[in-house]
């Protein structure tokens, strides 16, 4: 027997263990099946669960789980990222505590002490993704800093740097002076930072003076150069001459450039390309036509160096600003001070101001790798889900700027080149084949840099497959799981890493894409459409919502909310409502038990004979082929909502209820009842199992059978017989019916517990067959006294029409039809006041101007919603005064 409340917590873990330890999660490499293949994008190893993990995870796990009862041989490749920056600062954190530095220990000590870590506490993201109900194959999982991935990277940096396409550049790159690293774009988060605009005056060589201004005035100790644009013609005299740099009274040549918008301050900018983006590309257009000094005032740490005055050297960079202002007031060069919004960039884990800086990296010529990947989704090799997300691909792709692949960190791959005393660069697989390049005796030390994480990861699809390795297994996995079928992924990483292994995949696996698909999902957010932050407090854990109401109400409603290109608005609420689902689910399955509604192995459901029988018969085969059409085209939402009608409305509240005066009376058709009632269940949990998977195990196994489990089970195919137009007419027509008849008696006030007439006028042959056949379907459903044929409507009914046949309930005798007139127009002028004030905040200019989107939005729907309430009951309340 079922417990009489459905209580997640009880039948999780034993199912997943029970379904891990069968081995159902394993890939068969040696199988004549369809092979079937999913990279999973490789969480930190530092990470903890959040909601974006939950929805990537869900939709990867459905696809992985549909695909496996469509008899693929499907491979959920798992795996963890070393995740350079986090990890380090991790450790370091820990030995701060210790009061100790990395560098106290050293470098082979402190990696030691990662490695333990690692050990201990990393990884602590898959076990919660197993709570989730995630059926990768686990046995494979692998770790972006192990041996076999750790060879790849060593040899596909070898290989590029042969082809030319790895090289040494110095150039600007984004610069963390707290970690004293590179970063990448993605580790920096711009915010809006009230600061100021400073105007200062440059000396002309010639005499008179020129305008600049500057947010960052201590980089004007760097200048080389001031631009104005070519066809500014108050400028067009200066051009080609020259100014002197305020403090360090350095002579820089004014230069022409496109770069400049005239009509922005003076129209003239300065020009600090060791410290500015734009500045560098100004000083590249200009290489071997103007000689534009290339200076780098900052040591690492953001304290300026010797390129300085003396006076500034050792001071950190914002303590030169405050000293370079007063210098520059104090020789009468400050013009003016502005307040000024600054969009200003921070390391997103330091905390601190990021800086263009200046320095020697190693370079990837992403350029040259990005020709074969842009042609490869030109021509529908791989394509994107949205497609509008191509648009973004190709712009970003198309305008690809070279790779910077080196950190200075000591936690990740180490770059495997080599320098000889006199700066001789020898990049090698092993110090034994770089010592043979240099030759023997001569001393050479390794490159102390670590390759970005992105690095490996964009080898993620290939090297967790065994390459480079050449034996037979390897040969066997790459032929068979490469390239892979989709690829799911937020939009946020469609640069770092989604191009990434499109230009790695196609350079090193002889030009074949790394996947053919590209699901991209939208950003999980809160109810009200922000997105979530530890700062706003609206971060919902989904650990947390887990334990409060299950894993697979978690899992049905990410799915069902999973719109292609819309983001979803998370709320506990709606989670609650598909615990709810699950809860009717149970209790159906409670009634079948009860009713004996039991699987026949011998149930044809072809050669049923009473109308509803058919037509839930056929409804479960249209239910099938939606989802099925869903899941081909990634509309997961309407896969979720396709199950979900079916099984809340379409079994459970009409089916069930259909067949229960059948069941009370028993015979030959309540059996027929009995045995399509069961084997509609078995089809629900079988369909529904890819998205709840834990509920319909527990079902299955307590009500069919125990010994085989769901996810191992056929995805089922109906035969196009099973679909039954006529009974779905018949059905159709009969759920109308009712319908309109609970409508009309709730918007009458009628109580539910009070039995009424109901009486038919201009029913047609077809109609007066409906009635007499589902009469007792009718009586119960309707809470219906009688039903009568009649040609005229008594005083006192409230007549409604269904196709051509008028329905009459006489309520007279039920309600106070008086009171319930006045009940109704105070209702109705409710809502007209409610309306009234809606619609004048909305056409108020300024709160449409400074409201939130999402707040003009929900006012929006709820003015409509109580317009259609507000024309609900006008018309009923028109219906009464006509009685």
């Amino acid at each position: 027997m079922l417990d009489k409340t459905f209580d997640p917590k009880k039948i999780e873990e034993k199912h997943y263990k029970r379904s891990e330890d069968s081995g159902a999660f394993a890939c068969d490499p040696q199988s004549n099946a369809k092979p079937y293949t999913i990279m999973m994008p490789p969480p930190n190893v530092t990470g903890n669960l959040h909601m974006g993990h939950a929805l990537n995870h869900t939709i990867q796990d459905i696809l992985t789980r549909y695909n496996r009862m469509h008899g693929r041989d499907a491979l959920w490749q798992p795996g963890t990222d070393h995740a350079g920056i986090a990890t380090q600062m991790v450790v370091e954190r820990q030995l701060a505590e210790e009061k100790i530095s990395r560098h106290d220990l050293g470098r082979e000590k402190f990696l030691d002490r990662v490695w333990e870590w690692k050990e201990e506490s990393g990884g602590q993201i898959v076990n919660q993704l197993r709570r989730l109900g995630t059926t990768p194959d686990w046995a494979r999982e692998r770790f972006t800093m192990d041996e076999g991935l750790s060879k790849a990277v060593t040899k596909v940096f070898v290989q590029l740097h042969k082809e030319g396409l790895i090289y040494k550049d110095k150039r600007l790159v984004n610069w963390d002076p707290h970690f004293q690293t590179a970063i990448s774009d993605i580790e920096v988060i711009h915010k809006e930072v009230k600061g100021k605009m400073y105007h200062v005056q440059y000396p002309l060589e010639e005499g008179g003076f020129i305008s600049i201004a500057t947010t960052r005035p201590e980089t004007i100790l760097a200048d080389g150069a001031i631009a104005v644009h070519p066809d500014d013609e108050k400028y067009t005299d200066l051009v080609g001459k020259n100014a002197v740099v305020p403090i360090c009274n350095r002579i820089i040549p004014i230069i022409a450039d496109e770069y400049v918008k005239s009509d922005f301050g003076s129209g003239a900018v300065k020009i600090t390309a060791a410290h500015d983006y734009n500045d560098f590309e100004v000083y590249m257009r200009h290489k071997g036509k103007t000689e534009i000094p290339l200076i780098n005032l900052m040591n690492p740490d953001g304290t300026m160096n010797e390129n300085c005055p003396e006076d500034y050297v050792g001071l950190d960079r914002f303590d030169a600003r405050k000293k370079i202002i007063k210098d520059l007031d104090d020789l009468e060069y400050l013009e003016k001070v502005e307040n000024h919004v600054n969009q200003t960039p921070y390391g997103d884990r330091s905390g601190v101001v990021v800086e263009p800086y200046l320095t020697d990296q190693w370079y990837v010529d992403a350029q040259t790798l990005a020709k074969p990947s842009i042609k490869a989704v030109e021509t529908g090799e791989t394509v994107f889900v949205p497609k509008s997300w191509e648009n973004t691909y190709f712009e970003w792709m198309r305008n690809i700027q070279p790779w910077c692949i080196s950190r200075q960190l000591w936690w990740g791959h180490q770059i495997p080149a080599w320098y000889d005393e006199e700066g001789n660069t020898y990049v090698a697989e092993t110090e034994e084949d770089a010592q043979s390049q240099a030759g023997a005796g001569v001393k050479i030390t390794r490159d102390e840099d670590v390759l970005d994480t992105w690095f490996s990861s964009a080898l993620w699809p290939f090297s967790t497959l065994g390459w480079p390795e050449e034996t037979e297994d390897v040969k066997t996995m790459l032929e068979r799981y490469y390239p892979g079928d989709v690829l799911v992924t937020g939009f946020d990483i469609i640069f770092f890493w989604v191009a990434r292994m499109m230009m790695m995949g196609m350079h090193f696996m002889d030009g074949q894409v790394p996947f053919k698909t590209v699901y991209m999902h939208a950003l999980v957010r809160d109810a009200k459409g922000q997105k979530m932050s530890k700062s706003k407090g609206n971060v919902m854990d989904p650990l947390e919502i887990t334990e409060k109401f299950g894993a697979d109400a978690l899992r049905f409603t990410l799915t069902a909310m999973a719109a292609q290109g819309r983001d979803i608005k998370l709320s506990e609420e709606r989670v609650e409502g598909y615990r709810n689902f699950a809860t009717k689910l149970w209790n159906a399955s409670r009634y079948c038990e009860m009713n004996e509604c039991k699987v026949d192995p011998a149930f044809d459901p072809a050669i049923v004979q009473y109308a509803p029988n058919q037509w839930i018969v056929s409804e479960v085969a249209k239910t099938q082929r939606a989802i099925d059409k869903a899941m081909a085209e990634y509309k997961f939402n309407e896969a979720a909502q396709a199950i979900y009608q079916f099984t809340w409305g379409t079994f459970c509240d009409w089916y069930l209820e259909f067949t229960k005066p059948v069941l009370q009376e028993g015979g030959d058709t309540a059996e027929e009842v009995k045995q399509t009632t069961g084997w509609a269940l078995q089809q629900i949990l079988i369909l529904l199992n890819p998205f709840m998977p834990f509920i319909t195990e527990e079902l299955y196994g307590a009500l069919i059978s125990g010994e085989k489990q769901v996810m191992s089970m056929d995805w089922p195919e109906y035969d196009a017989c099973l679909i039954n137009e006529e009974a779905g007419t018949k059905m159709g027509w009969l759920i109308r019916m009712i319908s309109e008849i609970r409508s009309v008696r709730a918007d009458m006030n009628v109580p539910a517990g009070a039995k009424i007439q109901l009486l038919v006028k201009d029913a047609c042959a077809d109609t007066q067959e409906g009635l007499k056949a589902f009469e007792d379907i009718f009586k119960r459903m309707a809470r219906l006294e009688a039903i009568n044929l009649v040609d005229e409507a008594p005083k006192g009914a409230i007549q409604t029409i269904v196709d051509k046949t008028t329905l009459i309930l006489p309520i007279a005798d039920i309600i106070d039809l008086d009171a319930e007139r006045q009940r109704l127009k105070k209702r109705i002028d409710k809502l007209e006041s409610d309306i009234n004030k809606i619609s004048q905040k909305l056409d108020n200019k300024k709160f449409i101007e400074n409201a939130p989107e999402e707040l003009i939005a929900e006012q929006k729907v709820l003015v409509a919603e109580k317009k259609a309430e507000q024309e609900k009951f006008t018309s009923a309340l028109k219906q009464l005064e006509a009685a």
